[in-house]
C-alpha cells in the first residue's frame, strides 16, 4: 500500500465513519422501547463483528506461522499478520464491553451479570490480552511459537460466544443474524448498522496495515541486531602476516 492508497484509505474511511455516525444517531428510527439508549447498538453489534472478524484472521496467521515457522525464510509476515490483528482486534472487543454495560444500565437495570454470552465476551478479551502480554514482555526464542498455539486455543472461544444466545438462555437479547422468528430488527434499521460495521471493517483495515507495516520493520531490526551480535562472537582470524 503505497501513499496515495493509504491517503484514499484514510478519506474513504472518515467519509464511512462520519456517515455511520449519521445513520446511527440521525437516520436510524427510534426504538420503541429502549428510545435512544438502543443507538449504542450501532456501535455494540459492529464492534463484535469486526473483533470476531479480525480474531479469525489472527488464527489462520497463527497456524500458518506455526506450519510455516522452521521452513526456509520462516513465517515472519505471518507473525506480524497475527500481532496487528490481535491488538486491533483487542481494542473492538474492548469497546463491546464498555458499550454493553452501558446500554445495559438503563435497560436491565444492571451494568454487568454473569450469563454466557458477556462471560465468553470477558474471558476473550483477557485471552488475548494474555496474548499481548506474552508478546510485549517475552524475550525468549519460542515466544512467537507460544504467542501462535495460545491464539489457536483463544480463538475457540468465538464461535461458542456466537452461539452463547442460541445454545443457552440468557439475558442477553436474541440474534439479529439469523436469529429465527421474533428476532432481529426492524428493516429500516439494518442501513445503520451495515454502514457502521462497513466503516468499522475497513478502519480495522487501515489500522493493522500500519501495525503490520511497523511489526515488520521491527522483526527486521531484530534479525539486524541478532546478525550483528553473533558477528561479534566470531573469533578473529590471523592475517597471512601474522601466521608466518
Amino acid at each position: 500500500m503505497n501513499r496515495i492508497t493509504f491517503t484514499i484509505l484514510g478519506l474513504v474511511t472518515l467519509g464511512l465513519l462520519s456517515w455511520g455516525m449519521y445513520e446511527a444517531l440521525v437516520a436510524a428510527p427510534t426504538e420503541q422501547t429502549m428510545g435512544n439508549i438502543q443507538r449504542i447498538f450501532y456501535y455494540h453489534f459492529p464492534s463484535a463483528m469486526t473483533a470476531f472478524i479480525l480474531f479469525f484472521i489472527n488464527f489462520l496467521a497463527s497456524i500458518v506461522y506455526l506450519v510455516k515457522r522452521n521452513a526456509p525464510g520462516g513465517a515472519k509476515g505471518a507473525d506480524a499478520i497475527a500481532v496487528s490483528t490481535a491488538e486491533v482486534g483487542l481494542v473492538y472487543c474492548t469497546v463491546v464491553l464498555v458499550t454493553g454495560p452501558l446500554w445495559a444500565r438503563p435497560v436491565w437495570g444492571i451494568w454487568w451479570t454473569w450469563d454466557a454470552r458477556l462471560t465468553l465476551t470477558l474471558v476473550l478479551w483477557l485471552m488475548y490480552v494474555s496474548y499481548l502480554i506474552l508478546r510485549r514482555y517475552s524475550s525468549g526464542e519460542q515466544t512467537a511459537t507460544i504467542a501462535a498455539a495460545l491464539a489457536v486455543f483463544a480463538f475457540l472461544d468465538v464461535p461458542i460466544n456466537y452461539m452463547a444466545i442460541r445454545w443457552w438462555r440468557t439475558q442477553h437479547p436474541s440474534p439479529v443474524i439469523a436469529g429465527g422468528e421474533g428476532s432481529g430488527l426492524d428493516p429500516a434499521m439494518w442501513k445503520a448498522v451495515w454502514v457502521n460495521w462497513l466503516a468499522f471493517s475497513v478502519f480495522a483495515l487501515l489500522v493493522c496495515w500500519i501495525r503490520y507495516k511497523l511489526e515488520r520493520a521491527h522483526q527486521c531490526l531484530e534479525e539486524r541486531e541478532a546478525t550483528r551480535a553473533l558477528d561479534h562472537k566470531q573469533p578473529a582470524r590471523m592475517t597471512h602476516q601474522e601466521v608466518r
